[in-house]
């Protein structure tokens, strides 16, 4: 296992995470502070808040977490650990009492309640070390993923109802794929999609398929030469069939991967990187409203620190931008904003060392919004989120008033919007619509067409697709304003 950017914990676990790129962060530290100086950009007006500073008794060390909207308005996520002295990775496999991560709900304002502690079961059968985030289901409930435990200790696919309610649907064998890094993506057939960074048939992660009950289907088995040890998620593109990368493999140079792979597991291999282009490919695909898909490295490039690239469905890849230290490195998983623009986080540089929050346009520029300094939280991992009232949220893996990891709120001015979940489906497909402030909605509609619909709360409203519904946004009429969805709704046959 090759472990991402992360700084020493006193865990096992975590010091083996660190090993790779520690070297890296430290020679950043270093020569950041030297072009910070001479080029750094200004950042844009903005509010940054620290929202909550873990401490190990609720929670610690969020890593691959976006966090993700519910239907109540709250947003919710993942710790990996619950503290440093109850991570340590034997007593994890053993003992039974002790926590290896949780799951959170935390409000727009800052409040945080822990739904589930891992590690509840004997030999943490029901899973420990969430290293990546939620995905809320149609169905109203979560699903997310472990790193490690389970019943063979190689991680588990598990599902969690918005009060807390733990199922273990799976746990991977080795032979299935072990080590799952990051979030599920929901398929239009209402099945779940992902990947683990280790097992398989060559050892080296797998594509899955998993059903809302638990049956699991590998769908590819990488091999070095079209990739090897994906530790992002997938996406799925508006063709119907998903995207992704590999952190390694695909070349001599062994720099990772593009890929796409269909809903029945027909992998093609997109893109080969080379170290102009970037390596070390943490993070997954955005598809942009114009149809290609965004991405970063989080090593490499020219200047080393890091790219911001774009690709076409057919693998053409162009670099936008280098990161240069003084704006970050190591970027992480980008947002799409309902502005048009992409926002996301590099683990380390910036102005004190301990990584950015930044800005790029679909062209390539990038701007800073805040550099992170130790006590506000250092070293994101993952890129924030855009909740419907139009603010970013996100967390931090260390920092805050106990190095544990931070929840924050940045307010960059963008305005708030609706989402649809599913975002796409047939004639007749349930859809919720999340929003906020949506009491007293007058009309929903699907690219003009009017839907019938009912007020759940203030944050949920549930639709039907209706007849004549056509590919595109998605409108609610409130007493105060007209509200649209953040992408297009996909109406398929």
């Amino acid at each position: 296992m090759k472990p991402p950017p992360q700084p020493p914990s006193s865990s096992a676990q975590s010091a083996q995470l660190v090993t790779r790129y520690l070297p890296l962060i430290s020679v950043n530290l270093i020569v950041v502070t030297i072009l910070f100086c001479a080029i750094a950009p200004l950042a844009e007006a903005q509010t940054f808040t620290t929202l909550v500073n873990f401490n190990g008794s609720n929670g610690a060390n969020p890593l691959f977490v976006v966090l993700v909207q519910g239907t109540d308005g709250n947003l919710y996520g993942t710790t990996q650990g619950n503290g440093f002295t109850q991570q340590n990775n034997s007593s994890m496999q053993t003992a039974g009492t002790t926590s290896s991560g949780t799951v959170f709900k935390i409000t727009p304002s800052g409040a945080l309640n822990t739904l589930y502690s891992f590690c509840a079961k004997s030999k943490c059968a029901d899973g420990s070390a969430p290293y990546g985030g939620l995905m809320l289901g149609t169905d109203g409930n979560f699903y997310g993923t472990t790193f490690s435990g389970g019943a063979f200790g190689a991680g588990t696919v598990y599902k969690l109802t918005p009060t807390g309610t733990l199922t273990t649907l799976h746990s991977f064998n080795y032979s299935d794929g072990a080590n799952p890094y990051d979030a599920l993506v929901q398929g239009t057939d209402g099945n779940y999609y992902g990947t683990t960074e280790a097992g398989g048939a060559h050892g080296l992660g797998i594509v899955f398929k998993i059903t809302p009950q638990g049956t699991l289907t590998v769908l590819h088995s990488f091999n070095s030469s079209d990739g090897s040890e994906p530790e992002a998620g997938l996406i799925q593109g508006s063709d119907g069939n998903f995207y992704g990368t590999t952190y390694n493999g695909g070349s001599s140079g062994s720099y990772g991967t593009v890929f796409k792979i269909s809903p029945t597991g027909v992998l093609t291999t997109l893109h080969l990187f080379d170290e102009n282009e970037g390596r070390a490919i943490v993070s997954g695909l955005v598809q942009g409203s114009d149809g290609k898909f965004y991405g970063t490295a989080s090593l490499g490039g020219t200047l080393g620190y890091g790219t911001f690239y774009t690709i076409t469905v057919t693998g053409t890849l162009t670099v936008l931008h280098d990161f240069d230290g003084s704006d970050g490195s190591a970027p992480n998983l980008l947002l799409l904003g309902t502005d048009g623009n992409f926002y996301g986080t590099t683990i380390s540089s910036g102005a004190n060392g301990d990584g950015t929050v930044f800005k790029a346009t679909p062209q390539g520029t990038v701007t800073v919004l805040h550099s992170f300094n130790q006590t506000d939280g250092a070293l994101p991992f993952a890129g924030p989120a855009e909740a419907t009232n139009g603010n970013l949220y996100g967390v931090t893996q260390l920092g805050g008033s106990t190095n544990e990891g931070t929840v924050f709120r940045l307010v960059v001015g963008l305005g708030s919007f609706v989402e649809a979940v599913p975002i796409s489906g047939k004639v007749g497909t349930v859809v919720k619509i999340l929003g906020t402030s949506l009491t007293g909605a007058t009309s929903v509609s699907f690219n003009g067409t009017a839907a019938t619909f009912t007020v759940v709360s203030a944050s949920e409203i549930t639709t039907t697709v209706p007849a004549g519904a056509t590919t595109g946004t998605v409108q609610v009429v409130t007493p105060s304003k007209k509200l649209l969805s953040n992408v297009a709704f996909q109406v398929t046959q």
